[in-house]
């Protein structure tokens, strides 16, 4: 396998997510899950899914299609299309699977991963992170990982204007 189609093999569909994270519980390795709309990678993503990802063995991230980021975001977002941002994440080493979501939040996509360790950034309370109630239940944590200062992609498509 070549390494765009090692890039291209992150991005899962609902059957590849499901028989992946089965192999993966199977042999005893710990899921973790985060999401985000990840509009333009800069160095507070980097670090952020690197700290992340040394929770666990397996790194599953939820990214917001592109509708769910103009719901969230406005309409002048993403920047990005869904599969730029979702080729460019799995680019990561450290990032196992990329799942497009279209929910405003991944409720729902949480509870088909059920994943051992939760983690958003600083910028949340942990008992209001969306998912918090299924991740506990099944005696999994939660966690915040702190935003690097000065890092963010509206504070950079403000200083491109």
């Amino acid at each position: 396998m070549n390494h765009l189609e090692t890039v291209n093999s992150k991005i899962v569909d609902d059957q590849k997510l499901e028989r992946e994270l089965n192999r993966a519980r199977l042999i005893g390795k710990t899921i973790v899950f985060t999401n985000g709309c990840f509009d333009i990678l800069h160095r507070g993503h980097v670090e952020y899914l690197a700290q992340a990802s040394d929770y666990g063995d397996i790194l599953v991230l939820g990214l917001n299609s592109d509708n769910s980021v103009r719901r969230l975001k406005g309409p002048s977002r993403p920047i990005n299309d869904e599969q730029s941002r979702a080729t460019i994440m799995a680019s990561l080493k450290y990032v196992d699977f990329i799942y497009i979501f279209d929910e405003e939040t991944p409720y729902s996509l949480i509870n088909r991963v059920q994943p051992d360790v939760l983690i958003k950034g600083g910028d949340y309370k942990i008992e209001d992170i969306v998912g918090y109630d299924i991740v506990t239940a099944k005696g999994g944590r939660v966690l915040t990982i702190p935003f690097v200062d000065g890092f963010s992609t509206t504070g950079l498509i403000e200083k491109m204007k």
